[in-house]
C-alpha cells in the first residue's frame, strides 16, 4: 500500500509568516530565501508587468488568478526602467503549477525568467486561503523560500519574518530609482509597428522614484520630450533644464520616508507655478508637500479592476492600483480639492491644488484595464503645459 501524500515532505518551497502560519508548495525560479511584505493582486492578466513594477519593492505578491506563467515572458512587457529596479519584487505566489509557455509573443519561460532576476516563485498554495488571511489580518511580514531538497528551518524563517522592520518608515525609492539623468523617447505600443521613438515638443522632467516604462511612453505619446532625473535631484537642477512641467513618478515604500528629501524639492517646484502631475507615490508625496498626511493601509489596493470616480467629470473609470499607503482625506488643507475617490472603500485617489496646474492621482493611468479609461490624465497634463 502506498504511503499517503505528505505536502510537507513533498514541498520544495515555503511561505512563513511572522504570525507563525506556514504555507507549503513547490519552489520555482531563484533558490534561496527572501523577506518582505505579503500582498495579493487581483489582476487576471499582466503578471510580468506586475513582477517588474518597481512599486512592489520588498513585497511578495500573491496572485489570486490561478494560472500564472502559461503565456511566458518577453522583453516588451517589462515595466522596470532601470536594471536596479528589475529585482524590486522579492517573490511571487501562484495557485497552479507553472506550465510550459504557449503564446506567440513568449521569449522565455517564467521559471527561467524568475531565476535570472533572482526572484523566488512558489506554486501549489491555497491562494484563496492566503488572500482571506490578508483581508482579515492585514498585509503580514513573511519569508518566501525555495530549496529543491525541501529542507527548511521553519523556526529560523519565522524569526526572520518577525525581525524585519516592514515598509513603514522605509525609503525604498532610492533602491530602484535611476542614479543618472537620461532621456526617454519611446512611445506607447501601436499595432502592428510595436514601440516607436518620437520627438516631443514640450520639455518635461520626470523625477524618478521607481517609474514604470509605460508612464514614460504615455508622456511621449502626448507630445512631450521626457528627461528622467534621480529622485534626490535638487529643485535648482531641475529648473536649470527649463522644463515646461514636472512629473512625480510612482515608486515603492513609505511616502513620508522618501519625502524627507523629496518634499522640499516638490515645494520649491510648486512655488514657481510649475505644472505638476503626480502618480501613485508621487501623488502621496505631493499631498504631503501641500500639508496633508498619509496612512498605512491594512490590505492596500493591488489589482486591475478598481472603480474610481472622477469628481471633475462625474465619470467612473476602471483603473490599475498598486499601493499600500493612502492620503488621509481628513488631513487635506482648504487649498486642496479632492478630485478622485475609490468606489471600493471611499479612499482618496486624486487631488488638485486650487488655482494652480498641480494635480495627482493615486492609481496608474498608464495601465490599460479600462482599457484607456485613464489616458485623459496625460492629456490634461499636456493641456496644462
Amino acid at each position: 500500500m502506498n504511503a499517503p501524500y505528505n505536502p510537507v515532505k513533498a514541498a520544495s518551497g515555503v511561505l512563513v509568516l511572522a504570525s507563525g502560519d506556514v504555507f507549503y508548495g513547490q519552489g520555482i525560479g531563484h533558490i534561496g530565501e527572501a523577506v518582505g511584505e505579503v500582498c495579493f493582486n487581483t489582476a487576471i492578466t499582466g503578471y510580468q508587468e506586475i513582477l517588474t513594477d518597481p512599486s512592489y519593492a520588498q513585497q511578495i505578491v500573491c496572485f489570486t488568478f490561478p494560472h500564472i506563467g502559461n503565456t511566458g515572458t518577453n522583453r516588451e512587457d517589462e515595466e522596470a526602467s532601470t536594471e536596479r529596479a528589475e529585482r524590486a519584487v522579492v517573490g511571487g505566489i501562484f495557485k497552479a503549477a507553472v506550465t510550459p509557455a504557449s503564446n506567440w509573443r513568449s521569449e522565455d519561460e517564467l521559471g527561467d525568467w524568475l531565476k535570472a532576476r533572482k526572484i523566488i516563485g512558489l506554486s501549489g498554495l491555497d491562494t484563496r486561503a492566503l488572500t482571506a488571511h490578508i483581508r482579515e489580518n492585514g498585509m503580514p511580514n513573511g519569508v518566501i523560500a525555495h530549496n529543491p531538497k525541501g529542507e527548511f528551518d521553519i523556526e529560523a524563517l519565522t524569526e526572520m519574518a518577525r525581525g524585519w522592520n516592514g515598509l513603514v518608515g522605509a525609503d525604498l525609492a532610492s533602491d530602484v530609482a535611476a542614479k543618472e539623468v537620461f532621456d526617454w523617447k519611446q512611445a506607447r505600443w501601436v499595432w502592428p509597428q510595436g514601440f516607436e521613438d518620437k520627438d516631443g515638443v514640450k520639455k518635461i522632467v520626470l523625477i524618478d522614484y521607481g517609474v514604470k516604462r509605460n508612464i514614460l511612453r504615455s508622456l511621449v505619446s502626448e507630445g512631450m520630450a521626457v528627461t528622467v532625473v534621480p529622485g534626490n535631484t535638487p529643485a535648482k537642477d531641475i529648473l536649470a533644464v527649463k522644463p515646461d512641467g514636472v512629473v512625480l513618478s510612482n515608486g515603492p515604500g513609505d511616502p513620508a520616508a522618501t519625502g524627507e528629501y523629496a518634499i522640499p524639492v516638490i515645494q520649491d517646484l510648486i512655488a514657481v507655478d510649475m505644472p505638476i502631475l503626480g502618480i501613485c507615490l508621487g501623488h502621496q508625496m505631493l499631498a504631503l508637500a501641500l500639508g496633508a498626511k498619509t496612512v498605512k493601509m491594512d490590505q492596500g489596493h493591488h489589482g486591475a479592476n478598481h472603480p474610481v470616480k472622477d469628481h471633475t467629470t462625474s465619470k467612473v473609470e476602471i483603473v490599475s492600483m498598486n499601493h499600500g499607503f493612502a492620503v488621509d482625506q481628513g488631513s487635506l488643507p482648504d487649498t486642496v480639492e479632492e478630485t478622485h475617490v475609490s468606489l471600493f472603500d471611499g479612499t482618496n485617489c486624486g487631488i488638485r491644488l486650487k488655482g494652480k496646474p498641480v494635480f495627482s492621482v493615486q492609481h496608474h493611468p498608464e495601465a490599460s484595464p479600462g482599457p484607456q479609461d485613464s489616458f485623459y490624465l496625460f492629456e490634461r497634463f499636456a493641456a496644462a503645459l
